[in-house]
């Protein structure tokens, strides 16, 4: 029932913003800061999950606890970026 997703943070140079990349219906994620870039993450990505990845009958028959995803958060490599 567990699945796993993928959250990674790209850079962008041209835009100046780490950028999210991922499997994660609904995330857009645009930041100056790794920082800013994982605390907008952790707040939303669970929910997005829920919303557009489970469905109202999993809601309803399994616990919660037998939901909620592993999310795998790959920072990037910051060598050459303005952190």
């Amino acid at each position: 029932m567990k699945h796993t997703f993928r959250v990674k943070a790209v850079w962008d140079a041209e835009a100046g913003v780490f950028y999210a990349d991922s499997d994660i219906e609904g995330l857009h994620i645009e930041a100056a800061t790794l920082d800013e870039f994982e605390s907008i993450m952790l707040d939303v990505a669970p929910e997005l999950i829920m919303v557009n990845h489970r469905s109202l009958s999993e809601l309803a028959q399994h616990p919660l606890k037998d939901l909620i995803p592993a999310i795998v958060w790959q920072r990037p490599d910051t060598e050459g970026a303005v952190v």
